[in-house]
Parts: C-alpha cells; structure tokens; sequence
C-alpha cells in the first residue's frame, strides 16, 4: 500500500492531525495555488455524494490540478461487470491520485493495496469517512481554540454513521468525554465502545436527548438518519424522526456549545437553529475546501509553505 495514501483516521498520530489542522489553516488564508500544475486527480464516487466529491474537486481546481473521474458507477465500467481491482488499476495509469467513495467497507483499503498510487478514502459504506473526520477536527479547533479535553455529544445514527465512527477513532489523542445518544436499534456498536475502554476514552450512552446533555456539552454532533443503509423500510420509519434538535433546546446551553452535522440533513435540525449562533453546520461545510486542500498535499508530499510564490 502506498504510505501516503488515506484510508482510515487510525493511520494518523495526533501531530499528523495537527499538522494537517495547520495546513487547513494556511488554506483558508490562501486558498488559490498552482501547485497541482500538471498532476491529474480521479475522483471516483462510486456512491452518490454532493458535498464531498464538490469540495474534492473544487480543492484540485483551486491547487491548479486537473480532474477525471465520474460521480456515478452507472457510467462507469463497473455497470458492465468490470472488478474494483481492474478499474483501479486501469485508472492509476493516467493519475497522480485517487479519490474514492464507495458503497463496500474496506474498499478504500483494496484499493490502495492494488495501487501504487496514494489513494484518498471519501467515504467507505459505514465504515470510515476520513476526509470528514479531518473538517470536523479542524472546525472544532476552529470554533473551541483546542481538541483537547472537550464533552462531545453524539446524536441519531451511531451505528451506520461512519462520520462519528471516524471522529471518535481521532479523538483518541485529545481525552474527550462522549455521550451517545441514540436509539437501541441505532446505538454506537459494541466495536467503537470497547475501542473507548481500551484507549481510557471516557464515554456514557443515552435514548433521551436531555436538557442535562445539551447543557453540558462543547460540541453536539447531529447524524441524519440514513435511509440508504436500512434493508427494512419499516424499520427506518420507526426510527426516522426520533431526535430533533430545536432552537429552544439551546437556551441554556454552553456559550461556546457548536452544533455539527455531516449533512445532508433531513429532519434531525429544525430550521430555527439556523439563525442561531451555535450553529456551525454550514461552515464545517465550507472547512471542508480547506481541510481536503490539505489532505491532496500531504497525498502528493508537497508542502504549500514551499510553493509560496505559486499563489496567482
């Protein structure tokens, strides 16, 4: 496997994050480059996305990089059969880097078995979502000042949701206090709370979405219920609408509380919180440029730092 490529967030010691938290930051200032001048990118989204593959694409451009790739497995090969292994392998003939989303846990991982070219996980069935993981560290630094010793409340989706599998996997290395607040059928898999007990990762699980966790927390972190991942269609229903977070709620907050979603969202944040101060949702969004800038450089081992007189 290539050693540059981004498979899982347990690939990176706390001062790769930092670093990368650090090169996010750099981008925001300087978000316009060349640096990627002659390199081509693919990015292959073999599940549908918006926000991911966008920023992903619109990161190259920004870098100066060029892009191939396409956003649906219908218009792919793999419509005709064509094995993960054959399309990568095909594709790292014409690039410097892959990006990919796919639908299977642990196809980021092939992937970048069968490549010499680093590959960039966006997004692995409900496995891990890397690139997420590394906005939604940057815009908690971002709006707390540090990651460290923060109370994090995990709402909705816990066990499909692959964006706070990765995030609590990264918060390892900053002693932070999880609650989990999520439905039987929907609560954090056993998996990801033994990975708490062995890293002394302090944690409580919760059905009610209290005023005595909102009030209490940094950070609440909002999941959307996700009907793609449920083979019973009367079973998401029965779960769908169970947590929404409304302004009201917020009265009594923390100041410094922030409220995170992935999106898309459906249901799960009323329009109210919009207007809301604490609501943070659509600048993690856009962190999320800044944040996948970063990740292509370390991808490629460039240093933008070196490439100062490269800005236009």
């Amino acid at each position: 496997m290539n050693t540059d490529s981004l498979v899982t967030i347990d690939g990176l010691t706390r001062e790769d994050m930092l670093d990368i938290i650090r090169m996010a930051s750099y981008f925001e200032e300087h978000p316009n480059h060349r640096i990627l001048e002659g390199k081509v990118v693919a990015t292959l989204f073999f599940e549908p996305s918006t926000r991911t593959r966008l920023s992903f694409e619109t990161a190259v451009n920004r870098l100066g990089g060029r892009i191939i790739g396409f956003s649906d497995a219908a218009t792919s090969s793999s419509s005709k059969g064509e094995t993960l292994k054959d399309t990568i392998k095909m594709v790292s003939n014409y690039v410097d880097l892959i990006i990919m989303r796919h639908y299977l846990e642990g196809a980021a991982r092939y992937a970048a078995e069968v490549t010499d070219v680093p590959v960039i996980n966006a997004g692995d069935g409900a496995n891990q979502h890397p690139s997420q993981t590394m906005l939604d560290l940057y815009s908690i630094y971002k709006t707390q000042g540090t990651l460290d010793g923060l109370t994090i409340t995990m709402v909705g989706d816990l066990k499909y949701g692959r964006t706070v599998h990765s995030l609590l996997m990264a918060m390892r290395h900053f002693n932070p206090t999880f609650r989990f607040v999520a439905c039987n059928e929907l609560r954090m898999p056993d998996e990801y709370k033994l990975f708490c007990d062995k890293n002394g990762i302090r944690y409580s699980e919760h059905t009610d979405f209290s005023p005595a966790v909102i009030d209490t927390s940094d950070i609440i972190y909002m999941t959307r219920v996700q009907r793609e991942r449920f083979t019973d269609i009367m079973e998401y229903e029965k779960v769908k609408d169970l947590y929404t977070l409304r302004n009201s709620m917020l009265d009594s907050s923390r100041p410094n509380l922030r409220i995170l979603h992935p999106l898309p969202r459906v249901n799960e944040i009323a329009y109210d919180v919009d207007d809301n101060p604490k609501a943070y949702y659509f600048d993690q969004a856009r962190n999320g440029l800044f944040t996948r800038q970063a990740l292509i450089c370390r991808a490629l081992g460039i240093d933008p730092l070196a490439y100062k007189n490269h800005r236009p």
